[in-house]
């Protein structure tokens, strides 16, 4: 088992990821998980869209003076830039059906992969992070519930109809920031899941990546800040029968 040995109280679930046991100690609305048998716990899809298509809709949005603040979720839909600094754009029309066109092709896999079918799934969201842009750690069914001493103690499901979560990477992460199509930090890492080392695992993925995973708190997530250049991607969630 290597260094994750160390850890205690972990659970195997996929080949080559842990997660931390406490999760299946709480009452989650909605447990879903991939098939412990595979690889990893969520799915990476390369080359959903090309490299080409990717940097048309960063031109796009780039252009685009009319982005909002991302708001938390919730009744009042408050801005609140300590736990997420990022901007909202719209996705073009002729991007929408690139995207759904791409989508349509993906969707077997993707339901095989989950044992699902998928049902109705929100509009895109075109998601801005430049320099210093970051969201903490969060589920995106469900609110955290923290005791006085700063413990979790469970998740209160708030968004029964996301089930699953699509993140398509428009730009790409790298070390050595050259253009507008790059940038640095910003990686999406999963804090609950451990790699067979024991590190937290963190995902850095290229451009036109599509990564699929349970929008419930076990695939708990957060996007690290970025240190250099401009993160674009596109999030969708996704209702479906189980």
């Amino acid at each position: 088992m290597g260094a994750i040995a160390n850890i205690p109280f972990v659970r195997q679930i996929s080949d080559k990821i842990y997660a931390e046991g406490f999760l299946f100690d709480l009452d989650i609305a909605t447990p879903l998980m991939s098939n412990p048998y595979q690889e990893f716990p969520y799915l990476i899809i390369e080359n959903f869209l090309d490299q080409q298509c990717c940097r048309q809709i960063i031109n796009a949005v780039q252009c685009d003076n009319d982005a909002q603040s991302a708001a938390l979720r919730g009744r009042k839909k408050r801005v609140d830039k300590s736990i997420r600094k990022t901007k909202i754009y719209t996705l073009m029309p002729v991007h929408r059906e690139l995207y759904d066109r791409a989508f349509a092709r993906e969707r077997a896999q993707i339901e095989a992969f989950f044992a699902l079918s998928l049902t109705t799934s929100t509009d895109e969201q075109v998601l801005e992070y430049t320099e210093g842009s970051f969201y903490k750690a969060h589920a995106d069914d469900s609110s955290v519930l923290i005791d006085k001493e700063g413990r979790t103690i469970g998740f209160k499901q708030v968004a029964p109809h996301r089930k699953l979560t699509t993140v398509l990477f428009v730009s790409e992460h790298s070390d050595d920031v050259q253009d507008r199509y790059s940038y640095r930090g910003g990686e999406l890492a999963f804090n609950y899941f451990h790699d067979l080392d024991g590190n937290v695992v963190t995902l850095k993925p290229k451009m036109g990546t599509l990564v699929v995973f349970a929008s419930n708190p076990i695939y708990t997530h957060e996007v690290k800040e970025v240190k250099e250049g401009y993160r674009l991607t596109l999030v969708q969630w996704h209702d479906a029968l189980l």
